[in-house]
This record gives structure tokens, sequence and C-alpha cells, in this order.
């Protein structure tokens, strides 16, 4: 089958892969500009970019789409299909009827639940027990379009959203090829109009941690927010990046107790046990990786021994 893909991020270049492994003809790779990174603020190309000039494939870059020749060269590709995996750019109705066969996305969650542009970052958030990927028809609307084959998994205790897109990136890969090699046979399932919620784009502002949150929200909020853009906690004066948790058991506890006063005191020192939330909802998490600011990230046991916080401290 002849295909336009377009995707921009590390998410999509298993699908990328997964295609051209499959022996289908790619007319040409679309992905977001290559944008200034790093300390010389060079242009980088993407990670899909990067990969596509690897494989020998066209790659274009158009800033938008809406422009009558962009449009014309896009539907002059003659291509059967276009595969569309978190590409960045709005398609307008032009792009969406050129391919002979249509659009297809690849979306990383079990529509209709957590159409937008984070559906990683917030089922773990909210603490769902499953996602998954969906092959997805697409229209104008966000995400709206008749779901063509789905595939859950569930989310892990302590999985975090770096963990749980890499899963759902290659699930995504195996889908999309499976899709394509019945494409016909398949009937496409409109989506309900309940169960419909939409996963906003994480903001910095919601990084901070808050520790008179329940230990269960502030589990979620750390593991959802690694490694992108990272919980936070200021500890003297530093920002610490708090990348891996789970929630604490009795036994990792030591000696603190949790009162009315207690959030964010440290329970234990060794296990970085912290104290979240108060009353009935007092519990505590477990932190197993940080970050400071300028370092690499480390495993709790080694941040202790050139941080220490001892037992009993208030964050």
């Amino acid at each position: 089958m002849r295909i336009i893909f377009m995707g921009t991020p590390e998410f999509s270049v298993p699908v990328l892969d997964a295609l051209v492994a499959a022996g289908h003809e790619i007319a040409a790779v679309y992905c977001q500009p290559p944008r200034p990174a790093g300390r010389g603020k060079k242009d980088r190309p993407t990670p899909v970019h990067a990969r596509a000039t690897q494989l020998g494939l066209e790659v274009r870059h158009p800033v938008s789409l809406k422009g009558a020749a962009e449009q014309e060269e896009f539907a002059a590709l003659g291509a059967d299909i276009a595969v569309v995996v978190a590409y960045g750019l709005i398609l307008p109705q032009a792009i969406l009827d050129a391919p002979a066969k249509g659009c297809l996305n690849i979306h990383a969650s079990l529509l209709p639940r957590w159409r937008g542009a984070a559906p990683i970052h917030r089922v773990i958030m909210a603490g769902d027990a499953e996602t998954g990927v969906c092959i997805m028809q697409m229209e104008a609307g966000l995400d709206t379009g008749p779901v063509l084959l789905r595939e859950g998994t569930p989310i892990g205790d302590e999985e975090t959203t770096s963990q749980l897109h890499d899963r759902l990136s290659e699930m995504g890969a195996s889908l999309i090829v499976t899709a394509l090699r019945h494409l016909d046979g398949l009937t496409p399932d409109a989506q309900p109009d309940e169960g419909v919620t939409y996963a906003a784009k994480i903001d910095k502002s919601e990084a901070q941690i808050d520790w008179t949150q329940p230990a269960t929200e502030v589990d979620r909020k750390i593991r959802a927010l690694s490694p992108f853009p990272g919980a936070w906690v200021d500890i003297d004066g530093q920002r610490i990046k708090l990348l891996a948790s789970r929630l604490a058991t009795t036994g990792t506890m030591g000696t603190g107790t949790m009162g009315a006063d207690a959030p964010g005191q440290v329970l234990d020192g060794d296990s970085l046990t912290i104290a979240c939330g108060t009353g009935e909802e007092a519990g505590a998490v477990e932190i197993l990786r940080l970050q400071r600011a300028g370092k690499g990230a480390q495993d709790r046991d080694i941040f202790v021994r050139g941080f220490p916080l001892a037992t009993g401290r208030q964050l």
C-alpha cells in the first residue's frame, strides 16, 4: 500500500519502522519542522525526521497544511492512505480527503476516553486501571472518528508515563500493520456519546507537588509527569524532580507518625517515605527516583548519599 506517514516525536518512530518492515511504500513522511534545541540552540530534526532520513525517505515539514499549495503537493503524492500518529498539526478537510482510503490515526487511549493531546499522562493521573490503543478513521472533530481496531492493556501500579509510552508505541505499531492488512474487512465502530473525556495538554504549572493531597493522587502525579515535565518539590532552594514512586506500606514508614500537621514530613529518610494527605486521607508515598537541577536522574539509594533527608524533616 502507498502510504503518507505523518508523525513527529519518538512515540511515532516504531510505527514508521513497522510500516517499512511490513513492505508498505512510504510516499513521503510529514513531521514538525526542526526546532532549536540543546545548549547551542541549533535546529534539531524531530525523531521521526531523523529516522526517516536514515531510511532514505522523503521528508516534508510544512509549518501549516492550510494553504492551497501544501494541499496540492499532498494530494499529488497519490497515496492510498495516510497514517497519522502524534503529528502535531490539525489536518484540514482537503488533507483528510486526499488519500484514496482517507487517513487513519493511532491514538493512545481507549476512545472515547481521553481524546486530545496528553492521553498517557492523564490516564495515569486519573488512576485508570486500563488504557490502550485505537486505530481511528480521522474526521474533522478532535479524535471523534469511528474506531476500526482497539487493544487494551492494564496499567501497572508503579508504571510511569515513560514506561507506558513505550509500551503503547509498540502496540500501536503492531495494531496499524494489522489494520492495514485487513482494512477492507474492518467495520468502523462509531464512538458513543457517553464516556467522553478530554486529555488536556500538560501545563508546567501542574507539576509542583502538594503534600496535602492524598497519597494516591501524589503518587499518580509523580508517575504521570515522569519524565516530562517532572513533578517537583523545592528543598533548600533547589528544585528536585520526583520521577518514580509507589504507595508506602506500613513497613516503610519508619518511626514517623501521620497526624494533622504531617503532610510533607519525611517519615523515613532511607526509603524517602513522605507523608501525604490529612485526616482520613492521610497516607504516604515512597520516592524511588529523583533528579536535582543540572544533574542526571538517580535511583533513591544513590540520591540520598549525596542529598540526605533526615527522618522527621518537613518538606
